[in-house]
């Protein structure tokens, strides 16, 4: 392992420090794993970011259909949130 000093404020180390006991470890042990989280995360990002814009580069594009079925599935229609909205086959008009 590479020891290295990172800086935060005051606040953050206070939280750490009050996580890292709750689960019975060090701070260097959270902290060690923050990091790995971020940087395996923002690494899955950034793939599927290069993912997305090769799509596109490519001329990849979803479908009306596609599209309308993924809103569908995750629409707010029948809740009263949206009226007048449900089921309109215009995904571009507001």
């Amino acid at each position: 392992m590479t020891p290295f000093t990172v800086r935060v404020p005051d606040e953050t180390a206070t939280r750490l420090d009050q996580l890292a006991e709750k689960l019975d470890r060090s701070r260097s042990y959270v902290a060690s794993q923050a990091i790995e989280d971020f940087v395996a995360r923002e690494e899955w990002q950034l793939a599927e970011i290069e993912v997305g814009l090769a799509e596109a580069e490519r001329g990849d594009f979803a479908s009306d259909r596609d599209i309308a079925a993924v809103v569908g599935n995750t629409s707010s229609c029948g809740n009263g949130r949206f009226p007048g909205r449900c089921g309109r086959q215009d995904l571009h008009a507001s």
